[in-house]
């Protein structure tokens, strides 16, 4: 059976990625809580911060610091067992919970298995570890598979949870069929992939490394590449897919910190941020996170800047109002969606520019050795925990007001002058006479919250049309019957910044208050 065989249509090749991409936002949710946790409690327990700050060494002051650095650090420990439950969770169609508690068990099985085959070939390390890719996942010393292997099994669960969800045993056997079958054909199947790993994880670690090797190979110029493709999946919602595994996996490096081999960008920084002995963060922060500052607190708010003064004198103060707003977002969260939206669809060539200049910072934070990390996006919130609280000498946050502030003007002009050459219709320039087939459609509410689920509802074609509803952090991620019902009239009426369909994958992008709308459209649905 096809991984994704449910969605269908000319489009079916997207609908899969997008499903797959939005699958990874619930364990990357917890990030953010997580790295703030860590990234205050081991910033001001640091004994270098006590020493520069004698005014934190406060007995109950140090420990609260400390207990927050512990919650914290234990999430960035497991990340493998949150994607594992976080992948099977989020493409499971029903019965979420017996497919979380299924991955939850997987994971623990295959790691076990992995722990005896490791002792029975005597290849069990006694110490050192990380020198010979071994480490302690759940309390089980095993290879070091980390996100991959939990990513691995929560595809695995979640094709098992599809197959035998529903199952009928013989009569007999009738109290271990349907939801209860499926912890159980899981764990046998852990066994087997368990073994199968054993044998193929440390050639396929080999080839990470080269794959590694080879994007350190191609410096200055593979990191613009780098970020200019990350950018230019962003209106996909697919830039997850390819960002996490530089992050989380050896393709984003390895360190061996406090004598554990660590691997991936955001896991060897937050690594490091609980490491006393840390004098500078690992360079491949620099190539893999530290651009985003530049382009989502300078970059585009000149692009903001630029659409408003392009904007027509008597629509100013409503299109001020909202890129002041979107601006904000971006500048304190990097939440960047409302802005890109604004010029996306009205205005490509904008974007793809906006993609160069957002690989061009990647590299100049590169050659900088800006190495400021992050949890989900680079807002100020990040920059402040993670770059100022961690001190210029071990991160160089000071370049980032430096290139940012150019590139603030870099943005502006170039976006302003596009616009007027080419009378690109963005915030403000709008043709006011724009016809639409959908003028008949009406909503009859006295809820503000109910007539804007009758909206999005009428504009995805009607209840019966809507076959999969989710969102990600800014978007509602729908499939879709027939994608020729969808109206996007009416999805602009009820408040969105943009829409972007494929066959039957429909993307409505909303901003961060995106969840809330998924919620009271599943209370409508009955979903």
């Amino acid at each position: 059976m096809d991984m994704f065989s449910q969605t269908q249509g000319d489009g079916s090749l997207f609908a899969k990625a997008q499903r797959f991409g939005k699958s990874f936002m619930l364990p990357i949710a917890v990030l953010p809580a997580a790295g703030i946790l860590l990234g205050i409690g081991g910033a001001l327990s640091n004994p270098n911060s006590i020493k520069a700050y004698p005014f934190l060494d406060i007995g109950w002051l140090q420990n609260i610091f400390t207990i927050m650095a512990a919650a914290g650090n234990i999430v960035f420990a497991n990340l493998a067992i949150l994607f594992a439950v976080g992948i099977a969770v989020g493409l499971a169609k029903s019965d979420k919970g017996t497919a979380g508690l299924a991955a939850v068990l997987a994971l623990l099985v295959m790691n076990s298995t992995i722990n005896a085959m490791l002792k029975i070939t005597g290849t069990l390390a006694k110490d050192n570890l990380a020198g010979v890719g071994q480490g302690m996942t759940l309390g089980i010393q095993t290879l070091e598979t980390g996100v991959f292997g939990g990513v691995t099994v929560g595809i695995m669960t979640y094709l098992l949870h599809s197959r035998f969800n529903k199952i009928e045993l013989p009569q007999f056997l009738g109290f271990f069929g349907g939801s209860r079958f499926v912890p159980i054909i899981t764990s046998f199947a852990a066994i087997f992939w368990g073994m199968i790993m054993f044998v193929i994880w440390p050639h396929f670690q080999q080839i990470i490394f080269g794959i590694g090797d080879l994007v350190e190979s191609t410096g200055y110029i593979g990191t613009l590449i780098y970020g200019f493709v990350l950018r230019m999946l962003g209106p996909f919602g697919l830039h997850h897919i390819f960002y996490l595994p530089f992050w989380t996996t050896a393709l984003g490096g390895t360190e061996v910190i406090q004598g554990q081999l660590v691997e991936g960008t955001q896991r060897i920084f937050f690594a490091q941020l609980g490491d006393p002995n840390t004098t500078q963060y690992y360079i491949g922060i620099s190539r893999f996170m530290s651009g985003r500052f530049i382009t989502m607190m300078f970059g585009l708010l000149g692009a903001c800047l630029a659409m408003y003064h392009t904007a027509r004198p008597e629509k100013k103060k409503l299109v001020g109002g909202l890129l002041l707003s979107a601006g904000l977002t971006s500048f304190l969260t990097g939440i960047t969606e409302p802005i890109e939206f604004a010029f996306l669809f009205v205005a490509p060539m904008l974007y793809v520019l906006h993609a160069f200049f957002d690989g061009c910072a990647f590299m100049l934070a590169h050659i900088l050795q800006i190495t400021v990390g992050q949890t989900f996006s680079g807002g100020c919130i990040d920059l402040i925990l993670f770059g100022i609280l961690q001190g210029a000498d071990k991160t160089n946050w000071i370049y980032i007001p430096m290139v940012g502030i150019p590139w603030f003007f870099l943005y502006y002009f170039s976006f302003k002058y596009l616009i007027l050459k080419f009378d690109f219709k963005t915030l403000g320039r709008e043709d006011d006479d724009d016809a639409s087939d959908d003028a008949g459609a009406t909503v009859v509410s006295d809820n503000v919250a109910t007539e804007r689920s009758s909206l999005i509802i009428d504009g995805l074609g009607g209840r019966e049309n809507i076959v999969e509803l989710d969102c990600c952090a800014t978007r509602l991620r729908v499939t879709v019957k027939d994608s020729s019902l969808v109206r996007e009239r009416l999805l602009k009426e009820s408040g969105c910044r943009g829409v972007l369909r494929s066959g039957t994958g429909v993307q409505v992008i909303y901003g961060p208050q995106v969840t809330v709308i998924k919620n009271e459209l599943e209370e409508v649905l009955n979903l």
